[in-house]
């Protein structure tokens, strides 16, 4: 019988691949990567298959969406383009009318860099998850997909393992507390075994993204 370590190893190692590692984010404490997380939080957020929103991510970022000036300058009808050619055609056009919205916000709020967020939070991850629901299409969920991928950036936000995330652990026999949790990797390993926890959450379900439709 594996020990608790051998089987978090195992995991790691099968399923330890962030959502923006994924997408092709090189996830930095910079404005453009956190932009990035943002746009697929966004993405993510609706009920949608997680894949599908991954390559909606890498499809954004290939049309050099990667900003949010380019985002809020960007043809609204080439956004939706983009989205289509992943198959991300539930939600194509009310997110194009929402990542514009969200690009003019975080320029006009936060001035392009979502640093200035986590500063106005002041080290408060309630904070952090509350002004992140100001950017249109996050909601609840939003805010928890980009903390438990950005937790291996900004140190306060962690242990961040959201509702699907301790849904996989307890379907793993695993500690259902985020502390607990925590506790079984280095800090550094705690987004890896947020997103691997997820994969093992929905590949047990029914294969939809995180959002709540």
């Amino acid at each position: 019988m594996p020990t608790t370590d051998e089987r978090v190893r195992t995991l790691l190692h099968e399923h330890g691949r962030t959502y923006a590692t994924e997408s092709g984010i090189t996830l930095r404490d910079t404005p453009v990567p956190l932009y990035q997380l943002l746009v697929l939080a966004v993405l993510c957020a609706t009920r949608i298959k997680a894949e599908i929103a991954v390559a909606a991510a890498r499809e954004l970022f290939r049309a050099r969406l990667r900003s949010p000036r380019a985002m809020a300058g960007a043809d609204w009808q080439a956004v939706v383009d983009a989205l289509g050619r992943a198959h991300y055609r539930r939600y194509d056009e009310s997110t194009a009318t929402a990542l514009h919205a969200g690009a003019e916000l975080v320029l006009d709020r936060w001035h392009g860099d979502l640093r200035r967020l986590r500063a106005e939070a002041g080290g408060s991850p309630s904070a952090v998850r509350r002004l992140l629901q100001e950017v249109p299409r996050i909601g609840p969920t939003g805010a928890d997909i980009f903390c438990r991928e950005a937790q291996v950036l900004w140190p306060e936000l962690r242990p961040s393992f959201d509702r699907m995330a301790l849904a996989g652990a307890r379907s793993l026999h695993l500690p259902a507390s985020p502390d607990a949790l925590a506790d079984l990797v280095a800090p550094r390993d705690t987004a890896r075994l947020a997103a691997a926890l997820v994969r093992a959450r929905l590949s047990g379900a029914d294969g939809q993204g995180d959002g709540d439709g």
